[in-house]
């Protein structure tokens, strides 16, 4: 019997064309023969809509739009009755990518639904998702990290010179300032001087109340692919050589312009360490199905975990099925496995008793 699929995708998010690029591949590449394809399109106004089965590869983005029927009242953003009907989905496949859908708050539905879904739970999904606390557990796991403080918004504007001060006392330059709750390099900046911190803190602020500005360092960035539920292994190692500034969105979604090494050049020692550090980041987050974990390794040869991703870009291109390929594992099993994880965290939850 196929396993009938629900590929949930789209979002209310500014990372909403980088889902549908990473829904439009899984689409292509997945194995018809195996999966039934059933498409929930999420609007960037937030409203669901359920599309009709794909019967083979979509072969673009309108493929996979899907236009609100006209109502003389306005739709619900959702309604539970999406998931019912006559396929009686196995598994929820979310290919959402920043808040509203990465961040714990669609994982919490699929939960209350008693859902199987893939990828990480609500408590990894938010924690991930959210720099700030993400840092904070890295800390209490005795991870290695670079220099970091946060601040919200009305912080920020009862005390503006306060605020950069603060920064310039620890943190110094450059400083990257980032949204504390959003990825794919969205809203990000690097800082030499009091006027680039300025500008960077009112290009953050547009995308969250809470920013987080970390110290900048020179060194390799490194990342390493993790899947599994309890018990997690990880794949070769890859490097990011940017020949901009930074690795930021246009770099990674547009104009191509840097270089993915796949397999890093490392010693044995360096690589288990940072398979070491990776599992260990893994299970402080009680992470499950999948990650990619980002490292610095400076000049002086140590490891920085940077963050950890708990749905990265998924893309035949994107780095973390670039690496499980090198791995071994080519893009279609790798989706797959996904699904097999998904299934199996499920039917372990189902052994939970909730009386008493």
């Amino acid at each position: 019997m196929k396993k009938k699929i629900g590929l949930l995708y789209g979002g209310k998010s500014a990372e909403h064309k980088v889902s549908m690029q990473t829904a439009l591949a899984v689409t292509k590449a997945i194995n018809y023969d195996k999966f039934e394809i059933h498409p929930i399109y999420i609007t960037e106004e937030g409203q669901w809509i359920k599309g009709m089965q794909l019967t083979g590869p979509a072969e673009n983005l309108k493929a996979l739009e899907f236009t609100p029927q006209a109502s003389a009242l306005p739709a619900p953003a959702f309604n539970p009755a999406i998931f019912a009907g006559e396929e009686n989905l196995d598994v929820i496949f979310p290919l959402l990518h920043g808040p509203n859908g990465e961040d714990g708050t669609v994982q919490g539905m699929l939960e209350l639904l008693n859902l199987p879904y893939v990828g990480n739970g609500v408590l990894a999904s938010a924690a991930g998702m959210d720099k700030v606390m993400m840092k904070n557990i890295f800390s209490q796991a005795d991870l290695p990290q670079v220099s970091y403080v946060s601040f919200i918004r009305s912080e920020w504007e009862k005390a503006e010179e306060e605020t950069y001060k603060q920064i310039e006392v620890y943190i110094g330059y450059p400083a990257f300032v980032k949204p504390a709750n959003l990825g794919s390099s969205v809203g990000i900046s690097k800082c030499t001087n009091r006027a680039e911190l300025v500008i960077a803190f009112k290009e953050a602020f547009q995308f969250d109340r809470k920013i987080i500005v970390e110290q900048g360092v020179v060194a390799r960035e490194i990342e390493i692919g993790v899947l599994g539920n309890d018990e997690a292994e990880c794949s070769v190692v890859g490097e990011i050589v940017p020949k901009k500034a930074f690795y930021d969105y246009k770099a990674k979604y547009e104009d191509g312009n840097t270089a993915l090494i796949i397999p890093a050049d490392l010693t044995s020692d360096q690589y288990e360490t940072i398979q070491r550090l990776a599992i260990r980041a893994y299970k402080a987050l009680d992470c499950s199905g999948l990650v990619r974990a980002d490292f610095f390794l400076t000049s002086e040869g140590e490891f920085l975990i940077n963050e950890v991703n708990t749905m990265p870009g998924f893309t035949p291109f994107s780095m973390f099925p670039l690496l499980w390929k090198h791995t071994g594992v080519e893009y279609p099993q790798l989706i797959e496995r996904l699904v097999e994880l998904a299934i199996e965290r499920h039917e372990e939850k189902q052994k939970i008793k909730y009386t008493f």
